[in-house]
């Protein structure tokens, strides 16, 4: 079986996203996202495409699912179906957003690396799904780590899809 990965930062209420943008922005996460993710495949949706601030993610293959055949994702490859996208990915690659991506990828995805945000955000607009009880556990859990910048605290995790 492909392994699939999805990578997250997530609220406590699920939340990932309000206008179209991050809500938080953790240094360390960041680089996190950039460590496990150099040297494979992305895969997206529109809406997390047109939120990179600089376009395509250097040192990794950009691949954007989109509907609309007259999208141009320059750096980018673009699949009308996920399943296309998929398809074309390869071994280890990530799922990184948004939303709908998000729902529609898990039940394919074998390893989830989250960033968990201890804190809710009731103007968020863009959620993770909830994982079913029972389906996940644990590979990785690190200690809860406090942003300087922000006050948030924050702790990154693996989890993996029970056989």
């Amino acid at each position: 079986m492909k392994k699939l990965n999805m990578i997250v930062a997530s609220g406590a209420d699920g939340a990932i996203g309000r206008g179209g943008d991050l809500i938080w922005h953790l240094r360390a996460d960041l680089r996190h996202f950039k460590e496990l993710t150099l040297g494979h495949t992305i895969i997206m949706g529109r809406r997390t495409w047109q939120s990179l601030p600089k376009g395509a993610l250097p040192g990794r293959r950009n691949v954007v699912v989109s509907r609309n055949p007259l999208f141009d994702a320059p750096g980018a490859d673009i699949f009308p179906a996920l399943e296309q996208a998929l398809a074309s990915a390869g071994e280890d690659a990530f799922i990184i957003g948004g939303g709908q991506i998000y729902a529609t990828a898990l039940p394919w995805t074998t390893d989830l690396y989250l960033t968990e945000v201890d804190a809710s955000f009731p103007d968020a607009d863009t959620f993770f799904p909830a994982l079913e009880a029972g389906e996940w556990e644990d590979a990785e859990c690190g200690e809860w780590l406090e942003d300087e910048k922000s006050g948030l605290r924050y702790r990154f995790r693996k989890l993996t899809r029970k056989p």
